[in-house]
């Protein structure tokens, strides 16, 4: 039976944009749980949300890729970059490398707005953007295309058990033999 380790770990937070910055968070009992300013809720019963702060994305990624991906992909993208520089991996075989990355529903702020724009506009000012962004695997995806994974790829869609569930399909990847190496957890932007 193989033993199965934690190499690397990444995170970003309503508490922390880092695993650093949501540890100590932890530690001193932060809640990240606040007024919602992603838009305006003066109209809605719901006020409150877990919501990333202080997170400016340009200076992290390309423009175009933020752009052009959910921010739940672009979460995942993040921490799957922390987390690859944490476990200090350099010389890996790509092709026993997998990743599982999952979402209780993947692009919503996408899926809200391209409904917004059918309703408004018209089918035709649809983005071609849209499929791609919001769909669940998208995240997956992108994590593997940086790291030249040809693994396993994979998404787990089940709820707020989605994160976990993908660790726990990762751990049985790497112990059952089929992967070496996975880049697992969850990402999620609705609100």
């Amino acid at each position: 039976m193989r033993r199965v380790v934690i190499t690397g770990l990444g995170c970003v937070s309503p508490i922390g944009n880092n695993v650093n910055e949501t540890w100590e968070a932890i530690k001193n009992n932060k809640c990240g749980i606040d007024e919602i300013t992603y838009f305006d809720t003066s109209d809605m019963k719901v006020k409150l949300a877990g919501e990333v702060k202080n997170l400016n994305l340009e200076d992290k990624l390309d423009a175009k890729f933020v752009k052009n991906n959910d921010k739940f992909t672009v979460y995942a993208k993040l921490a799957a970059s922390e987390a690859m520089a944490d476990s200090k991996l350099t010389d890996y075989n790509k092709e026993r490398m997998g990743v599982i990355i999952a979402s209780g529903i993947g692009g919503l702020e996408t899926i809200d707005t391209n409904a917004n724009v059918l309703r408004d506009r018209g089918a035709s000012r649809i983005s071609p953007f849209f499929i791609p962004k919001a769909l669940i695997n998208l995240a997956a995806g992108q994590v593997a295309i940086d790291y030249g994974c040809m693994g396993y790829v994979s998404s787990v869609v089940t709820a707020c058990a989605a994160g976990t569930n993908a660790l726990g399909d990762a751990y049985l990847r790497i112990k059952n033999g089929y992967e070496d190496i996975m880049l697992a957890g969850g990402a999620e932007a609705a609100i």
